[in-house]
C-alpha cells in the first residue's frame, strides 16, 4: 500500500459489508469526492469532510443551505467542487426522504440479495472499472434523484461497502483467507 492510511482504508474498511445508513452516506460522500482525485487525497481530507459535514448526519447534511455550500467552499481543508458539494446535499435529501416501508440501505442490499458478490481476481487488472449491476444501480439512483452517482463511482461505492468484495485471491483480507472472522 502507498501509505498506512491507505492500508488502513484497505484492511479496515474496504470490502467490509456495511449496513448502517449513515456511514453508507458517508462512503457514498467520499467515492463522489474522489472522482477524478486519488483515493489518497480523499482519506488524508476525511477527517475534514467529517467536520464540514457534521459526521456525515442525514438530516443535518440535507438542512444545510447554499449558504453552507458557499461557506464550504471557502473551506482548504476539503475538496472544494460545488457540484460536488451540491451533491452532498442533495443525496442526504433522497435517503432523509426515502419514499416507502425500506430504507436506503435496505433498497441497496436488495440488489444483491443480501450477499455480498464475491469475485475472484487474481490481479488486480482484472478488476473492472464498472460493472452491469454498477450501471443499472447508477440508473436506479438517478430515477430517485441521487447526483453525482456515475456508473464508475457506484462501482468503487459497492466496493467500499462491501456488497462487491474485489478483495485479489491472494491478499490476506480475501474471506478465502480469513479465519474466525
Amino acid at each position: 500500500m502507498s501509505s498506512a492510511t491507505m492500508q488502513r482504508y484497505h484492511d479496515e474498511e474496504w470490502g467490509r459489508p456495511e449496513h448502517d445508513e449513515q456511514r453508507l452516506f458517508e462512503l457514498l460522500c467520499l467515492e463522489t469526492y474522489q472522482a477524478g482525485l486519488s483515493w489518497q487525497t480523499v482519506l488524508n481530507k476525511r477527517k475534514a469532510f467529517e467536520q464540514a459535514f457534521h459526521h456525515f448526519d442525514i438530516a443535518t447534511v440535507a438542512s444545510m443551505t447554499p449558504q453552507d455550500v458557499e461557506q464550504l467552499l471557502t473551506n482548504a481543508a476539503i475538496i472544494r467542487n460545488r457540484r460536488k458539494l451540491e451533491a452532498t446535499v442533495n443525496n442526504a435529501r433522497v435517503i432523509l426522504n426515502w419514499p416507502g416501508p425500506d430504507h436506503f440501505a435496505t433498497w441497496l442490499w436488495a440488489f444483491v440479495d443480501n450477499r455480498p458478490i464475491r469475485h475472484q481476481f487474481t490481479s488486480s487488472s482484472e478488476m473492472p472499472g464498472t460493472t452491469d449491476l454498477a450501471r443499472h444501480i447508477s440508473r436506479e439512483m438517478k430515477k430517485r434523484g441521487f447526483k453525482f452517482v456515475g456508473p464508475t463511482i457506484i462501482y468503487s461505492f459497492l466496493q467500499v461497502a462491501g456488497l462487491v468484495n474485489d478483495h485479489l485471491m491472494s491478499c490476506d483480507w480475501a474471506p478465502e483467507n480469513r479465519q474466525g472472522d
